[in-house]
């Protein structure tokens, strides 16, 4: 007690338990309910990294000083123009007259400027027209010899079946030449009852027949148009087969059978065609073999030749090796 018979001390403490309220010394101190979280220490960057953001504070802070672009505006308008302007060009589907507009206003500077095509020279062209292939190549009344690009004018004629190559050459600064190589009319191509021109490689030129046409020899089958030139160039040697030739057949693309003028049908064997043409002539010559009234006649074996008459022919024949009957008669 103090000397006024006071309390130095208080003898309840919040917090403290019954025991220890009732003056029971503890050993243990006084916990806080809250729970205190250790300080975290805080990393010391090195120094160059506070080099560097000094830095870079600086500069900021000076582009945010500048005062902005002149013209920043128009510029951005522009652009804005520009795009709905690309916009509505895609999604109209105008981009085509687009370009159009694009390279008829280039040849139009270009020609201002002494480009433009005053000559034209042409050579090769027989089946296919002047007009056709000038359009083919690309080579109109606006179009300027600077921007003209000979590889894809070249290209769009090799696209024509009846060019088999074609050269064009820019002579500066006002003339064009153009040099083609023309495919000729070999024979006709019968397939699925549909025939068609082809050339010697087998290039088909026209799709259908004109009069000047129906002359040339007759091919038949699938793979024929390859395998003609080769097969012709054999039947060729036998004018006397090929005088009375009407269509060859290529048969499963390994042999071929002839179709004569009055019907007879020849199998001819897959290899050594020659000599089985050689025997057809001999057979011919000797025994007149094909003006008679048969129908095939097959050489596809090497040792012999068979020989089928026509349905004519075979009933004659049958006719004629029936036994005859004897006629009943006499006196009574």
């Amino acid at each position: 007690m103090d000397g006024g018979g006071r309390l130095d001390q208080p003898l309840m403490r919040s917090g403290l338990s019954g025991v220890e309220q009732a003056g029971t010394p503890s050993d243990e101190p006084a916990q806080s309910h809250a729970r205190i979280r250790p300080r975290r220490r805080r990393r010391r960057r090195p120094a160059w990294w506070r080099t560097l953001r000094g830095h870079v504070g600086r500069w900021g802070d000076k582009v945010v000083r500048l005062p902005p672009p002149r013209g920043i505006g128009i510029a951005a308008s522009a652009l804005l123009l520009a795009a709905s302007l690309g916009y509505g060009v895609v999604k109209g589907q105008h981009v085509a007259d687009v370009v159009s507009w694009f390279k008829d206003a280039r040849d139009s500077v270009a020609n201002s400027l002494g480009f433009r095509i005053a000559a034209i020279s042409l050579t090769g062209a027989k089946e296919v027209s002047r007009e056709e292939i000038l359009t083919t190549a690309g080579v109109t009344g606006r179009v300027s010899l600077l921007f003209l690009d000979v590889d894809v004018a070249r290209a769009r004629l090799l696209a024509n079946p009846w060019i088999a190559d074609a050269a064009v050459l820019k002579l500066y600064p006002d003339r064009l030449q153009i040099t083609v190589t023309e495919r000729q009319a070999f024979a006709l191509w019968q397939k699925d009852g549909r025939v068609s021109v082809i050339a010697d490689d087998g290039t088909v030129l026209e799709p259908f027949v004109e009069d000047r046409y129906l002359g040339l020899p007759l091919v038949v089958g699938r793979g024929a148009q390859r395998s003609a030139k080769g097969f012709l160039a054999i039947v060729d040697r036998y004018p006397d087969v090929k005088s009375v030739l009407r269509a060859s057949t290529l048969v499963a693309d390994r042999r071929w059978n002839l179709r004569l003028k009055n019907g007879i049908d020849v199998r001819l064997p897959e290899a050594n065609v020659e000599q089985a043409l050689e025997r057809l002539v001999e057979l011919d010559h000797q025994k007149n073999l094909l003006s008679r009234d048969i129908a095939v006649v097959d050489l596809r074996l090497p040792d012999r030749v068979t020989v089928r008459l026509s349905d004519a022919a075979a009933a004659a024949r049958d006719e004629a090796l029936q036994p005859k009957k004897k006629k009943k008669g006499g006196d009574a």
